[in-house]
């Protein structure tokens, strides 16, 4: 497992969709993962340390784990299917370890108001990680890159890949 931090929310300008790019603490591959507008709104909201009226599905879910006396350990990027991530929210119950099947986007709105750890399997890195060009290359992705991502093509190319390497 690699442990990942959240680099960005970005939305493409073109249909308005949302992604969470991670990226690996210690080293140079990103992750984006498509997210809902909810969860981006959700996941944004905490790391800017807004504070909202009401509790968002995500505060309650943290208060529902609280209550009940468990405890969020770390939650995980543990798959890529069809073009589709899976996560997993990892618990301590009563002393045992427990997993949740969660969707990505959940576990990290999850994760942020918790401030437990991300992870990504190396497996899922190596089949949807990006590495960024270096400085003075041409600017331009790997073919090898480009066919990883051709879930993600078209919000990729509305990107500026050089802000990401700014921030």
């Amino acid at each position: 497992m690699i442990e990942m931090t959240i680099d960005s929310i970005r939305m493409s300008l073109m249909n308005y969709q949302r992604v969470v790019i991670l990226k690996e603490r210690e080293g140079e591959r990103y992750l984006p993962i498509w997210i809902g507008p909810a969860e981006a709104d959700s996941i944004a909201i905490r790391l800017q340390d807004v504070s909202v009226p009401r509790p968002l599905t995500h505060d309650l879910l943290h208060s529902v784990i609280d209550v009940l006396g468990a405890r969020v350990s770390s939650i995980i990027v543990n798959d890529l299917r069809n073009d589709t991530f899976y996560a997993k929210i990892l618990l301590i119950v009563d002393g045992k370890d427990m997993e949740i099947d969660s969707r990505p986007s959940d576990a990290i709105a999850l994760a942020v108001r918790v401030e437990v750890p991300i992870y990504a399997e190396e497996s899922v890195l190596d089949k949807a990680g990006i590495l960024l060009p270096a400085k003075g290359e041409n600017g331009e992705l790997s073919e090898d890159e480009l066919s990883r991502l051709a879930p993600f093509r078209d919000f990729i190319d509305t990107l500026n890949l050089e802000d990401l390497e700014k921030s």
